[in-house]
């Protein structure tokens, strides 16, 4: 299959003009295949060839204008148009098409629950070829009339209002002008909740075995919905440009989410069987959110190339984080949240669990400016690669610091200018620019160049003057003494930041030694090389970036971390915990501080923290990469034993059921920390918790895998655990189990169903892939290491770029940390075989293997 070169894509937008596509797809034909009929009306500007994609099981026929045409000049996934007349003309394909077991193209699922079988489409990039014919690039937009024939029973949803015409026949309304990776088609037997909003219908939908737990959430859904399209009704100028607003919650989807105009789709983890947090549930609103701004930025105004994409999901990611601190609701979620923002602390959850996705992306071989030089992203196979940490969190924090140095007003400004000058069309990076330039005499062109054309992290360093003799301030403060700060930059761009000065409160509440703010001033870096003096004492912290405005690593001065390791928890803003937390994160990847010293404070502070997305973060890290990967074999045991403590003392702290999510929280990190059965045995008997929670599908399944790893559970028990929940979750459940068993037939079976077989399905490919590889069972897997890279590559091969995406990030043996694996690992980068979705996984995974080993060296030489 030939990928689509920007190159190609710029000559086919100067020789054509598409003005609708008319497409049938009849989904009663069977289970492997769909039919595919697909008229194109366009235009040739001026005589000459082009070509038509389409991924056909089989191409029918083809004709324009009325001739017919041979199906075998179909090269690959291309079809040739030569000798085209200037002119309109009309592009006749009939194909056959396969569904998809991987969440592209048109993807099939049956629910083991109940039997039924749902279909979607997710057409992103280049996979609109696998369910219709199409000139598939972002800047040729159309209008697409849909008309689907499904079976009786059968709800079909599309980007316009979907009317049943009888007999399992549907008809799409009309798109306005979209791309084609933004078509959308989701069929089979919802569950639907629908209302009206704005005189639009909205819906939301998912598979009839989860209406319980749909129905159970549909007021929160839908509050939500409505408030956050009222507010972006308020930012914007242009008002929503579709006629309907559906949210489908669909199955074995392989991103969070997809923006498809009027329609979009969801990963129905999303539609919680089991408890969940308040942070999971604001990351929930935080998605919705974000592809609701993905109506505007990328489906109203798209991108003219794919070297953009960041013009499309920084933006939906900053706007999503921005917007929900925005929003009220009519009704509470929580006790003291109506007619106010449910979720004030977006930000806090974006520092924690989204910044350092991008911080770590940055660092690595593979980084790339947000907005890289168009020469960089030849074609769509690099343009993929690009949906990063970097293309997310960079760009949305980068974006964060625009709105800081050029004011909200001013920004809104360009940005509807921006609407106005390119509904329904294309823009580039130079579009974007000039026209926040037209709303501000500030230097936006260089802003850009400086942050959206550079790679890597800048590192802020805060160096404090001991105090000094000084007149007092003129309100009296002062008592003669002051202090001052100078901040030096390791980077090139420059940061308006905030400075948070805090001092001990004696006497006062909260976790160990409280702080109390005493003042924040606003700091340009590079400065002019003064330092800036304060009066007063010095404070016993000083925190750059406070309220975390700019992308930047931290690094504080010697006795404010002396105070963050004593009081880290007193410190009263939950955002400011959040910087100091990534800074302890930033210098235990960049070997600057012991993990052990990591862990003692985790074990010290977490304990007092209030935020539940700081808890879930820290010890995500703490369990996933301070103990499993940092820690050298030595120091393990005392490393779990710490975090075994810490989780024990959350669950202790939470036995009056006041804090349910903190509890939760503990109780999973507990469960996935336990090095002895006993207790786990027991909850999972009794059906309980002690003291709460009961257990619900999720919790039965995390601890029967533990038991698994532990060697404390059999194939009978797994077996008998999947007849009690057969659902998908509980069949990803006992294939994540049946692959952690520590037997060599376990590992030799899930080795094969993941690399021989080709049979599962993406999330059951990814559940084997995580039960596999667990620390601990290295004498098992030591020799599956070197057999990853070979049997990686001919499955991607094989499987295509999700699979190879899968492969890469789970089945990938990160624990084998040693310079073995990774000599072996770096050998396999020169195979010519290697597709690139699975090279850029690998140089990832191989350059924190390589972090992994150096901060183990410098554990080892320190001690």
């Amino acid at each position: 299959m030939s990928v689509l070169t920007r190159d190609e894509a710029q000559t086919r937008a100067q020789i054509l003009d598409v003005e609708r596509y008319t497409i049938a797809l009849d989904l009663t034909t069977g289970e492997e295949t769909f039919d595919s009929r697909t008229v194109i009306r366009f235009t040739a500007r001026a005589a000459g060839d082009t070509f038509v994609e389409v991924k056909p099981a089989t191409l029918r026929s083809i004709s324009l204008d009325g001739q017919p045409l041979d199906p075998a000049l179909l090269d690959g996934n291309r079809y040739p148009l030569t000798a085209l007349a200037a002119g309109p003309h009309e592009l006749n394909i009939d194909a056959a098409m396969r569904y998809s077991r991987t969440g592209e193209g048109m993807h099939r699922f049956t629910d083991p629950t109940d039997g039924e079988t749902y279909v979607y489409t997710q057409l992103f990039m280049e996979d609109v070829q696998r369910v219709f014919a199409a000139f598939d690039q972002p800047d040729l937009k159309s209008v697409f009339s849909i008309d689907v024939t499904a079976p009786e029973g059968w709800t079909v949803l599309g980007n316009g209002v979907a009317e049943h015409t009888g007999e399992g026949r549907w008809t799409i309304a009309a798109t306005p002008l979209v791309s084609t990776y933004l078509v959308a088609v989701a069929a089979g037997p919802w569950h639907s909740v629908t209302t009206e909003h704005a005189g639009l219908p909205f819906g939301i939908h998912c598979r009839r075995s989860l209406a319980p737990y749909l129905d159970a959430d549909a007021d929160e859904i839908l509050d939500i919905t409505r408030a956050l399209y009222d507010r972006y009704h308020a930012k914007f100028d242009e008002p929503y440009p579709f006629d309907s607003y559906d949210q489908a919650f669909v199955p074995e989807f392989n991103a969070g989410a997809m923006e498809n105009p009027g329609l979009v789709t969801f990963r129905d983890e999303f539609v919680y069987r089991s408890a969940v947090t308040d942070t999971e549930r604001q990351t929930r609103a935080m998605v919705i959110a974000h592809e609701m701004a993905h109506m505007w930025f990328g489906d109203l105004v798209t991108l003219t190339w794919w070297d953009d994409i960041w013009l499309n999901e920084s933006f939906a990611e900053y706007m999503g984080y921005q917007t929900l601190t925005e929003v009220t609701l009519p009704r509470a979620l929580h006790s003291d949240s109506a007619g106010e923002s449910p979720f004030p602390d977006t930000w806090v959850d974006f520092g924690v669990a989204r910044k350092g996705w991008g911080y770590d992306a940055d660092q690595r071989p593979s980084t790339h400016p947000v907005a890289p030089d168009p020469d960089a992203v030849p074609d769509t196979a690099s343009a993929l690669l690009n949906f990063d940490g970097i293309s997310y969190a960079k760009g949305a924090s980068a974006l964060r610091q625009l709105v800081a140095w050029l004011g909200e007003k001013d920004f809104l400004a360009g940005i509807n200018t921006h609407f106005a000058r390119h509904k329904f069309a294309n823009a580039t990076l130079a579009d974007f620019i000039d026209n926040l330039a037209s709303a501000t005499d500030r230097d936006v062109h260089a802003w850009a160049e400086q942050w959206l054309r550079t790679t890597g992290v800048d590192t802020l360093t805060a160096e404090i003057a001991a105090p000094e003799p000084a007149e007092p301030a003129p309100n009296g403060n002062g008592n003669g003494q002051s202090w001052a700060l100078a901040v030096t930059r390791d980077g090139s761009r420059p940061h308006r930041i905030t400075v948070g000065t805090y001092d001990h409160a004696l006497g006062a509440q909260g976790g160990p030694g409280h702080l109390a703010p005493r003042d924040r001033f606003e700091l340009d870096v590079p400065g002019d090389g003064t330092p800036t003096v304060r009066p007063g004492r010095r404070p016993a912290l000083v925190v750059l970036n406070d309220g975390d405005l700019t992308y930047a690593k931290v690094r504080l001065d010697t006795a404010s971390w002396d105070t963050v390791l004593t009081s880290l928890s007193g410190i009263p803003d939950a955002l400011t915990r959040a910087v100091v937390w990534n800074t302890a994160r930033d210098m235990v990847r960049d070997a600057q501080l012991p993990p052990a010293t990591y862990l003692a404070a985790a074990r010290t502070h977490l304990p007092h923290e209030t935020d539940l997305a700081l808890v879930q973060g820290v010890l995500s890290f703490a369990a996933g990469q301070v103990v499993d990967r940092y820690t050298i074999p030595e120091d393990l045991p005392a490393a779990r034993a710490t975090l075994t403590d810490l989780c024990r003392d959350l669950i202790r702290r939470t036995e009056d059921g006041s804090r349910p999510g903190l509890r939760l929280i503990a109780v999973r990190h507990f469960i996935d920390a336990a090095t002895q059965p006993d207790t786990l045995r027991t909850w999972l008997d009794e059906g309980t918790v002690h003291g709460g929670p009961e257990l619900d599908p999720e919790l039965r399944w995390r601890i029967l895998t533990r038991l698994a790893v532990l060697g404390a559970t059999d194939e009978a028990a797994i077996a008998a655990a999947l007849a009690a929940d057969p659902s998908a979750t509980g069949r990803e459940g006992a294939a994540r189990c049946r692959a952690a068993l520590p037997t060599a037939e376990a590992k030799a079976a899930a080795w094969d169903a993941l690399f021989t077989d080709d049979t599962l399905s993406n999330y059951l490919f990814t559940a084997t892939a995580q039960g596999f590889w667990q620390p601990g069972q290295e004498e098992l897997t030591d020799d599956y290491v070197a057999r990853f890279y070979p049997d990686a590559i001919a499955l991607a091969a094989r499987r295509g770029p999700a699979i190879a995406e899968a492969a890469g990030r789970y089945a990938f043996p990160a624990y084998a940390v040693d310079p073995v694996s990774l000599g072996t690992g770096t050998r396999a980068l020169e195979d010519p075989d290697l597709i690139p979705a699975l090279r850029r996984k690998l140089v990832d995974q191989l350059d924190d293997l390589r972090r992994a080993l150096a901060v183990r060296s410098a554990v080892a030489l320190a001690d």
